[in-house]
C-alpha cells in the first residue's frame, strides 16, 4: 500500500517559510538582549568600507562612479547566464541526439557575447570608463561679430560713481495690519435636482 504525504509542496514551502521568519526573528531578540549598550561618538559615527569619515556625507559624487557600478553589475549578472549555457552545451548526450543543437548553442552564445561586447565598445566610445576627469573646454559659437570687438569691450574701464551711506535713502516702512479674512467661503457649488 502506498504512502501519500498529507502536505502539499505548497505545504512545505509555507513550513519552510514559517521557519525561517522564527529562527530570523529569535536572531534579532537575542541579540537585542545580548548585546552591550555602551553608545560613543565612535560607535555612532558612520561607516563605510573601514575609511575614516573626514567630511559630510552629503556631497556630490561624480556620476562615473555610478556608471562604472552598473557596468560591473551588468557584465556580472550576464555572466551568470553563461553557466547554464556552459553545462548544456557540454552534455554529451544531448548533442549525440541531434548534432545542430550544439552548433545552435554555439551561435546562441556568440550573439550573447556579441551584444556585451558591443555594449562596452558603447560605454568605451563614449569615455564613460575613464576615471580622470576631463577637461572643460569654453564653448565656440559662430557669430558675426569679430572677436577684437570683444576684446576692446573686455579693455575698456568705465566710471562708476561712488556711492555712500549718506546718500542712500531709507524709508520707514509703516507695518500695515493684515485685514480680517472672513470665514465665508468664495465659492459654493450648487447642485440641480434632475427630475425624472
Amino acid at each position: 500500500m502506498d504512502e501519500y504525504s498529507q502536505i502539499t509542496e505548497f505545504g512545505k514551502v509555507l513550513i519552510f517559510l514559517i521557519i525561517g521568519t522564527i529562527f530570523v526573528c529569535a536572531t534579532f531578540f537575542a541579540n537585542k538582549i545580548l548585546s552591550l549598550k555602551k553608545p560613543n561618538p565612535e560607535k555612532n559615527s558612520s561607516y563605510e568600507c573601514g575609511e575614516e569619515v573626514y567630511s559630510n556625507s552629503w556631497i556630490q559624487f561624480n556620476s562615473r562612479f555610478y556608471v562604472i557600478a552598473l557596468v560591473f553589475l551588468l557584465f556580472d549578472v550576464e555572466m551568470i547566464f553563461i553557466f547554464p549555457w556552459a553545462t548544456i552545451f557540454s552534455n554529451n548526450e544531448l548533442i549525440a541526439l541531434d548534432g545542430r543543437w550544439g552548433w545552435l548553442t554555439f551561435i546562441e552564445m556568440l550573439i550573447f557575447i556579441s551584444i556585451l561586447l558591443l555594449g562596452l565598445v558603447y560605454v568605451w566610445r563614449k569615455k564613460d570608463l575613464l576615471w580622470i576627469k576631463p577637461e572643460n573646454l569654453s564653448p565656440k559659437v559662430d557669430t558675426k561679430i569679430p572677436l577684437d570687438a570683444y576684446a576692446v569691450i573686455n579693455e575698456q574701464t568705465y566710471l562708476t560713481k561712488s556711492i555712500s551711506h549718506s546718500e542712500v535713502i531709507t524709508k520707514n516702512i509703516e507695518t500695515v495690519q493684515p485685514e480680517l479674512v472672513s470665514e465665508k467661503p468664495k465659492f459654493v457649488p450648487r447642485f440641480k435636482k434632475i427630475s425624472s
